[in-house]
């Protein structure tokens, strides 16, 4: 019997493990009758999965800058080459010249999900060279797509409006009915917690929030997830005497991570304005919070703070000095009344951002 199912490639320049949303995505298109495959890569931190999908991950030669780009894009570009599928789902910018042209090449539906403002990353504020061209890359290949969306609605904005493209927007909320699996999570502090989980790459406000430890007492920092800081972090926490008030649990699978978000006190979400991505963006730990009724201290980004304010779910600090953080900390740790109020919120509030929701729109592209 012939098999009914279509074909999706979904490629991402990730190792998958702790890549939410390309697993959500990849689900519901499990449960539109899709036949999934991720492609992905091999990092020095990959360990195993077991998903509802198929999972290809290669090791490259190169890891770093322009030359795992070039790598991946003419890896990828063969697999996909000699790859039968219905449809090619390129996840961000670095995927997509790959994508792009194997799916002209085959006459292949292409969809785009872009995770952020690609060239307008932390990373590449000062190197105008690689900023340039990644643009070129965007003012080529973006008005071109005829199905795209993105993360918020201030980034497909400045997509539409500069590329005349026509991005949708499919926001990065959590489910309501998760995952989980159950594991003994434990903070190694009697204290209460400040949390930090996600990526530990520049622009994340970690390091004010570390001093921010300075003025204040009975209170310590919990940092869940790795990135190109993270050595840099745990040194920087050594130079400041915070050993003992920092703790650094590593990488989590996100299928446990709800056991370890639950048991802080505050999330913070303290995204510096390092470029419009960081400006425009809604990241991932921000409706992790909300569903884990953590009450969230966030910075002064205009999508961010938007939610934050119009839903009462957490408090906006004046700005990224240690001095502010540490008020607001103290401020919600001391108004039980403002901290029982703000969990209240996120009851509500959670039922209107869940993927249960959100995931409908795709059916627009995936119909």
């Amino acid at each position: 019997m012939l098999n009914s199912k279509k074909k999706i490639f979904v490629a991402v320049t990730n190792d998958i493990s702790t890549d939410q949303r390309v697993h959500k995505i990849s689900n519901y298109l499990v449960r539109k009758n899709f036949d999934v495959l991720v492609y992905g890569r091999v990092l020095s931190t990959t360990f195993s999965l077991k998903r509802t999908y198929q999972i290809q991950r290669k090791k490259h030669l190169f890891n770093h800058h322009f030359l795992f780009y070039a790598e991946y894009n003419f890896r990828l570009f063969f697999k996909l080459l000699f790859y039968k599928c219905d449809v090619i789902l390129a996840n961000d910018l670095d995927t997509l010249p790959a994508c792009f042209f194997a799916s002209k090449f085959k006459k292949t539906k292409l969809v785009y999900d872009s995770h952020e403002l690609f060239s307008e990353g932390p990373e590449l504020q000062g190197r105008n060279f690689v900023k340039g061209f990644w643009r070129v890359l965007e003012n080529f290949f973006l008005p071109k797509i005829k199905k795209s969306y993105t993360v918020s609605q201030s980034i497909a904005d400045y997509y539409n409006t500069k590329h005349k493209a026509n991005f949708g927007v499919v926001k990065n909320v959590s489910l309501l009915q998760r995952e989980i699996v159950k594991v003994d999570a434990k903070f190694p502090t009697k204290y209460k917690t400040v949390l930090y989980q996600g990526v530990l790459n520049p622009g994340r406000g970690i390091k004010p929030m570390i001093k921010a430890l300075h003025l204040l007492e009975n209170v310590d920092l919990i940092i869940i997830g790795y990135g190109k800081v993270e050595v840099a972090l745990q040194q920087f926490v050594k130079d400041e005497l915070l050993e003992s008030r920092v703790h650094f649990l590593g990488r989590i699978p996100h299928e446990e991570l709800p056991n370890y978000t639950k048991l802080a006190t505050i999330g913070m979400v303290l995204e510096e304005p390092l470029g419009l991505s960081f400006e425009y963006s809604l990241p991932n730990k921000l409706f992790d919070y909300i569903h884990a009724e953590l009450p969230i201290i966030c910075g002064n980004l205009p999508e961010i703070k938007n939610i934050v304010e119009t839903h009462k779910v957490g408090v906006v600090v004046e700005n990224y000095e240690p001095k502010s953080i540490a008020k607001e900390i103290q401020n919600l740790l001391e108004n039980k009344e403002l901290y029982q109020q703000i969990k209240l919120n996120q009851q509500k509030a959670k039922n209107e951002f869940c993927w249960e929701k959100e995931q409908q729109i795709l059916d627009n592209y995936f119909n």
